[in-house]
């Protein structure tokens, strides 16, 4: 996955915007004004933050061991940081940023979910 198919796939779900409060380089990739995704496109190699389920976040860790990491400056907890380099499949890469955005999604209050189930 290059830089410019991981930008255009965050910014592919619902409400989704890029914002850059930290610096020029850090994309902050957001849904009603909270964050899901954390990256610099430009950085090489290629990383990205995400929200993770802890017990999830922990598997992860485990089962890619060495690859996916706890969130750099992040929450340990609940982020993880994940390559974007080709040593994961773009496939899984994919559905931890889907999930990422789904984390952050249930996590709204309920009016703000159903403007985002409106057409």
């Amino acid at each position: 996955m290059t830089p410019q198919e991981l930008r255009a796939f965050c910014l592919s779900f619902n409400a989704a915007v890029e914002d850059f409060p930290f610096n020029p380089e850090t994309s902050v990739f957001k849904v009603l004004g909270k964050m899901f995704a954390l990256t610099n496109l430009g950085a090489r190699p290629l990383t990205v933050n995400l929200k993770c389920d802890p017990e999830d976040a922990v598997r992860l860790r485990a089962e890619h061991e060495g690859l996916i990491v706890p969130g750099w400056h992040m929450n340990k907890r609940h982020w993880n940081t994940v390559p974007v380099t080709g040593d994961l499949p773009d496939r899984l890469v994919r559905e931890l940023v889907e999930d990422s955005y789904d984390l952050v999604v249930a996590g709204l209050p309920r009016a703000q979910r159903l403007r985002l189930d409106r057409p």
